[in-house]
């Protein structure tokens, strides 16, 4: 269908299209907004459309059906908010309470180990900027992360495992 045709037969539907719409919205804004998205689709595929077509049914049902996947999906947003703000609160408070729980692990190192993971972990230097402020070898830099990283893990699944926090 060219854009000609596509103004000669699908635009006067429009009206019509908006009472439907209103009629099963309930609101004009929202028949509206509906009705535009329709016309947009039809648009769209336009190219795979004939003016022979069932075009006012055509349209009709896609008012239907778009109505009633809006409504499909406000009744799922509308129940999940309730949940996932409790779900992202009580991960935001486990995250609080590993990385306090980390912390205090990482205090427990010896200190060239808590300076390099900290240096590395926490506050993001490079291995080369670390080694020049320490004075580390690249070898020594490596054996002291992974020691610190492995007493750290162990010593977190110790705790976790016992459940009691030191």
């Amino acid at each position: 269908m060219k854009p000609s045709e596509f103004n000669h037969i699908i635009l006067p539907m429009r009206n019509e299209l908006l009472g439907y719409a209103l009629s099963v919205t309930g609101s004009a804004d929202n028949a509206e907004d509906l009705v535009q998205e329709v016309m947009l689709r039809l648009w769209n595929m336009r190219s795979r459309l004939d003016s022979g077509d069932k075009l006012k049914s055509l349209a009709m049902t896609m008012t239907r059906n778009l109505f009633l996947d809006q409504k499909r999906h406000e009744s799922h947003t509308a129940a999940m908010p309730k949940n996932i703000d409790i779900a992202v609160d009580d991960r935001r408070a486990e995250l609080r309470d590993e990385a306090k729980l980390i912390g205090k692990i990482v205090d427990q190192l010896p200190p060239l180990q808590q300076q390099i993971f900290r240096m590395k972990e926490i506050e993001g230097y490079t291995a080369d900027e670390i080694m020049q402020i320490t004075g580390c070898t690249a070898d020594n830099l490596r054996r002291n992360l992974s020691r610190a990283r492995m007493k750290i893990r162990e010593t977190y699944i110790k705790i976790i495992m016992k459940g009691t926090v030191k």
